[in-house]
């Protein structure tokens, strides 16, 4: 995270940016948009941090776009923050939802408007994809995570089984591969890591 002190950065700032996120991302690539915004340009987060985020996000019920807004938002300020960042990324959808709604009857069978979003579809499924190469490059490059990523895909896309059936069956057997009595070294590297980021979070939360 950036070395600033998470009290320099202003409600107005964060309104601001996940303001502009919701105004011009579509669906899912409200991921992407935050990402270019909160790590690669305001350097709020670094990567790590963004893509813990983002794991915690899917983890929880809800949008994962409104549950990194919480998560960000009350990393940069609090309870405040995170109801400002979601302020800043619901308002534009709403206004937009809401007027389209209006005029939805009228146009749903117009080809130009069918065109035009597939066309949003077609730009937020590449966001979304450049998204997981930037952020899971890490996973790609070892052969047990590339297997999990495969065994997936394959029971989701190819073979059409229900998600639930994969979640709980791909994922006990990955939980037990990293057990730590497999990977010793790598499991004592990996809590290191988690108390490192445990006391950093709490020295932000003490201010």
């Amino acid at each position: 995270m950036n070395e600033a002190s998470p009290r320099q950065i202003g409600l107005g700032a964060i309104f601001k940016v996940f303001l502009v996120a919701g105004a011009i991302s579509f669906g899912g690539g409200v991921v992407a948009y935050l990402r270019e915004y909160i790590v690669r340009q305001q350097k709020w987060l670094d990567d790590d941090d963004f893509f813990d985020a983002l794991e915690l996000s899917e983890t929880l019920p809800g949008l994962n776009s409104v549950n990194m807004c919480v998560i960000v938002g009350d990393r940069m300020r609090g309870a405040i923050g995170a109801i400002t960042a979601v302020a800043g990324l619901m308002i534009p959808g709403m206004i937009v939802v809401m007027t389209l709604g209006v005029l939805w009857d009228q146009q749903r069978r117009n080809p130009d408007v069918r065109a035009f979003l597939l066309g949003v579809a077609a730009a937020a499924v590449g966001l979304l994809a450049t998204v997981t190469l930037q952020l899971g490059h890490k996973q790609f490059v070892r052969f047990p995570d590339v297997l999990f990523i495969a065994a997936t895909f394959t029971a989701v896309s190819l073979l059409k089984l229900p998600l639930a059936i994969v979640l709980l069956t791909i994922g006990p057997v990955a939980v037990w591969y990293y057990l730590p009595r497999n990977h010793p070294a790598e499991t004592a590297h990996g809590f290191q890591h988690l108390r490192q980021r445990f006391h950093s979070n709490r020295a932000h939360w003490r201010h």
